[in-house]
């Protein structure tokens, strides 16, 4: 104690550590996504994009091209020889890059089973009508479990159950296609249709000739 005052030592271990502030106090950082600007420290890049002349660059030129656009050099692909870098807007290109994934996600919903009940009298109306809904569960992605249900001694009927299923099936052949034959599982005749991509062949288009 000197002058009333209580004057304490700087830790020697742990602490304090010159240019990396206090040692266990703080979480660190999460590391970037990319190196950019003059994180990247190696001598020479390999620039490609639109708004430079592509081609290997020293890495102090490649930053000032930077500069000059008022943009960052982002390492792109780190691995190759030299990295390769873009000039571009980072935060844009974060910013791009999330809202692009945020849609991919919203896009790859998880599919659902749709069922569709049948009798093995189902008249044509009904059969008209729950093949419509059908349709428009597979043109969402969805999948569709028809089944006919037979109760007491329908079951011996299940012939016609498995006819009617494919000819639902065959209803849906544009937009769907059968995983597997109807099978009887219990007191149900059942299927599963899975929708159907539907891809035009390469050629096909303004230029395709018809054919004779």
């Amino acid at each position: 104690m000197e002058n009333g005052l209580n004057i304490m030592a700087l830790p020697s271990k742990g602490g304090f550590r010159p240019g990396g502030g206090f040692r266990g106090r703080f979480i660190p950082r999460k590391e970037a996504e990319h190196r950019i600007n003059h994180h990247i420290r190696v001598p020479q890049v390999r620039l490609v994009g639109d708004n430079v002349a592509m081609g290997v660059y020293p890495t102090q030129e490649a930053l000032k091209m930077a500069q000059d656009q008022a943009l960052d050099l982002v390492e792109i692909s780190p691995q190759a020889d030299p990295p390769v870098c873009r000039i571009i807007d980072y935060n844009k290109f974060l910013y791009d890059k999330k809202k692009k994934e945020k849609e991919m996600k919203a896009k790859a919903k998880t599919t659902e089973m749709k069922e569709i009940r049948f009798t093995p009298n189902t008249d044509d109306h009904d059969f008209d009508f729950k093949s419509k809904h059908a349709e428009n569960f597979l043109k969402e992605g969805n999948k569709v479990k028809a089944y006919v249900q037979f109760k007491g001694r329908a079951i011996q009927f299940k012939d016609r159950g498995e006819l009617l299923l494919l000819k639902f099936a065959e209803r849906l052949a544009e937009v769907g296609q059968l995983e597997s034959m109807p099978k009887l599982e219990g007191k149900r005749m059942l299927a599963i249709i899975s929708p159907k991509t539907s891809k035009k062949p390469k050629g096909e288009g303004k230029n395709s000739e018809p054919k004779p």
